[in-house]
């Protein structure tokens, strides 16, 4: 079974397990004085295993469906069997590490969802397809657009501090995508490139 599947299924599960079981939410959830006192580092990365509601859930793992298959692929072959496991993960550590660093003492922040890791996910899909077209709320656009579009949307709300949606994990896991996928294969730089200058709809 793919190893995008299995994350899926995972979150879907323990998502669904949560919405009814405070307990479990409360255990998992990045809540940043249980990493700080109590040294809960497992919520760096249980935290992408919950989410708010429904829409929350089926956001992120619809968009893991459509890009993860890609990108398992590609780190498949350069890392092997647990390669996508591997880059998905760090994706949820690197995204909320710095929501992490400024909230490590505030008893009244929490953080949950997937985003992060599927930010990454798509950003690193946008370098090997920047014109392929995806479906955004019924729109149809190039990847690259909605990624330019997404960045400028992300650092706006996070620049406004406003609302529930924790939008540096989504610029973080956005870079980390970048930087990951780059880091494996030094050709994938000069195809993006490549491929910005030959726009294909």
């Amino acid at each position: 079974m793919p190893v995008t599947f299995i994350i899926i299924a995972i979150t879907g599960i323990v998502s669904f397990m949560a919405f009814k079981n405070n307990r479990l939410m409360n255990d998992l959830i990045l809540w940043p004085p249980a990493i700080t006192r109590q040294h809960e580092y497992h919520r760096l990365v249980t935290y992408g295993v919950v989410h708010a509601d429904f829409g929350h859930l089926f956001f992120n793992m619809l968009t893991l469906y459509f890009f993860g298959q890609v990108m398992e692929g590609f780190f498949t072959g350069r890392l092997g069997g647990f390669g996508f496991a591997l880059f998905y993960i760090g994706g949820l550590v690197v995204s909320i590490l710095p929501t992490y660093l400024k909230n490590r003492t505030n008893p009244n922040y929490r953080s949950l969802g997937a985003s992060g890791a599927v930010s990454a996910v798509l950003f690193s899909f946008v370098l090997l397809a920047p014109w392929q077209k995806i479906i955004v709320l019924v729109i149809p656009m190039p990847a690259i657009l909605y990624a330019v579009l997404y960045t400028g949307y992300s650092i706006f709300m996070d620049r406004r501090g406003q609302g529930n949606v924790n939008h540096s994990a989504h610029l973080w896991g956005a870079a980390y995508g970048v930087i990951f996928t780059l880091l494996m294969d030094q050709r994938v730089l000069p195809y993006f490139l490549n491929q910005l200058s030959h726009p294909s709809f």
